[in-house]
């Protein structure tokens, strides 16, 4: 009986491990170094001069650092990592502040912790691991019940917390990502009403921002497209959100329609302003939609109102905004991007020859070490931030096309796995972290091919960084501990 004992709590770390997921992290990360040697490889030497040195060494000793911190979590006990995260959380969000005062400043942001000369840690990467246990942790409470406002509140100020610390870093790229976890709360049941809102809100900063004092002809630009796009949301908000009868939909769709067109005739006779009857429309569909809400002819039709507030009043700050609290270099990164400043040798430079190196790369690439673009050190940051450009390059548009396709294969097995569960917790936890890659998949190579402002956001598993390949793998390997299937 005694052995059996033994056997039955013996520690079998791959017991009931899913290995889908451990060879897809494994073929992720030696396929990031081999692209980070590739990055930085010398075309001058030669076979009996080719060393493993710089940051190719370090990478190195990172992945071993990473894999044993992988098989540590593979033996610890599912109920600690469950009942730790508040004390995780605390002490990360403590961590975060001090951060703020005892980091130095590394290209204007106060957010790397210096242990040596050679290590840096970065602590708001680990600060998504114990965010996402935290976030699971409130979530998977027996009381949790998403619709009520408090039970909603203390949830998005689990991940609201940090992104304002980080901000405080002057870090905002990394604060960014712990947008992720409204995806998490979208699974769990909240309303689609907070991702439209979201994406209201950077809608109207960009127009804001980009119309700025712009006139066509008479017509105030900014004024113009801010009253259609709030015309919109608020008609989406009536018919959408508030059940607003159908009988009244027409009501709530003709004044913005019959504005253009009166202004139209006008414009004959006279040079017309289509933004003050495009604002008179707004106006005109408020006071129907108040009107109908105290006449209970829809369901809480005062949100319409409350939404065409709220955007107005965050127009008014974009450029508070956008002066006080973005610090300069990002600022020029998001005119550049909107195509409001042309700076060729400065922030555009990065895209400007990322797209080149990628775009050299033809379909199949040049070969792996025979890029040009990266191996003569055009395109900055090629080993971090901008290591797509070196696969683009040297393996082309199918090398590309391969490495999506691994993304893609581990984000359906982290959400196959998540969907499996029975305890809301790991199931939570699981969304959190396929989230968080995702995030950080779309806004890096977005940022690589121009479509998104360069923000510094590494591409998981790949850029070259001990910070962000440790706490990749600690945020998997959690979950692949919570995944096992096996008596502890």
């Amino acid at each position: 009986m005694g052995i059996n004992n033994h056997r039955h709590t013996s520690p079998k770390p791959l017991k009931g491990v899913d290995l889908i997921t451990i060879a897809l992290y494994l073929v992720m990360v030696a396929a990031g170094w081999f692209t980070i040697y590739a990055a930085g490889f010398d075309p001058e030497q030669t076979i009996r001069e080719i060393t493993i040195s710089g940051r190719t060494q370090s990478q190195l000793i990172w992945m071993g650092v990473s894999f044993a911190t992988g098989l540590a979590i593979l033996l610890m006990d599912r109920r600690l990592l469950r009942m730790s995260a508040p004390f995780l959380y605390a002490i990360t969000l403590l961590i975060l502040v001090a951060t703020i005062f005892l980091a130095p400043n590394i290209k204007g942001s106060h957010s790397w912790l210096v242990i040596t000369d050679s290590i840096r840690i970065q602590p708001a990467e680990f600060a998504k691991v114990t965010t996402a246990m935290m976030l699971a942790w409130w979530t998977s409470r027996y009381e949790f019940n998403i619709s009520k406002p408090r039970e909603l509140v203390v949830a998005l100020f689990i991940f609201i917390l940090p992104i304002l610390i980080i901000i405080l870093q002057s870090e905002t790229g990394s604060a960014l990502v712990f947008l992720a976890f409204v995806i998490v709360l979208y699974r769990e049941g909240l309303t689609s009403a907070v991702p439209f809102f979201g994406i209201l809100l950077v809608t109207l900063f960009v127009l804001t921002l980009r119309y700025n004092g712009v006139v066509w002809g008479a017509t105030n630009a900014s004024l113009l497209l801010l009253s259609i796009v709030i015309y919109i949301a608020v008609l989406i908000t009536t018919i959408g959100y508030c059940k607003l009868p159908y009988r009244l939909w027409l009501p709530t769709l003709a004044p913005l329609p019959a504005a253009m067109l009166l202004a139209f005739i006008i414009s004959f006779f006279r040079p017309v302003d289509y933004a003050l009857f495009a604002l008179v429309a707004l106006g005109v569909l408020l006071v129907f939609t108040l009107v109908q809400s105290f006449q209970h002819k829809g369901k809480h039709l005062w949100l319409a109102a409350l939404v065409a507030v709220l955007s107005l009043g965050l127009t008014s700050g974009v450029d508070y905004f956008f002066d006080k609290i973005l610090q300069p270099h990002q600022q020029t990164r998001i005119l550049v991007s909107l195509g409001m400043k042309d700076d060729p040798s400065g922030a555009g430079y990065n895209v400007r020859q990322s797209l080149i190196a990628i775009g050299s790369g033809g379909a199949t690439g040049k070969g792996y070490l025979q890029g040009t673009q990266t191996k003569l050190s055009f395109v900055p940051e090629q080993d971090t931030d901008f290591i797509f450009c070196t696969i683009g390059e040297e393996f082309g548009f199918i090398g590309s096309l391969v490495l999506l396709g691994l993304f893609t294969a581990l984000l359906l097995r982290l959400i196959y796995i998540s969907e499996r569960q029975v305890d809301p917790y790991v199931r939570t936890y699981g969304y959190s972290v396929a989230s968080i890659i995702f995030f950080h998949l779309t806004i890096n190579i977005g940022m690589v091919i121009g479509l998104i402002p360069v923000i510094g956001i590494p591409l998981p598993f790949f850029s070259y960084g001990g910070s962000s390949l440790l706490s990749f793998t600690i945020l998997l390997f959690i979950l692949l501990r919570l995944d096992q299937r096996r008596t502890d």
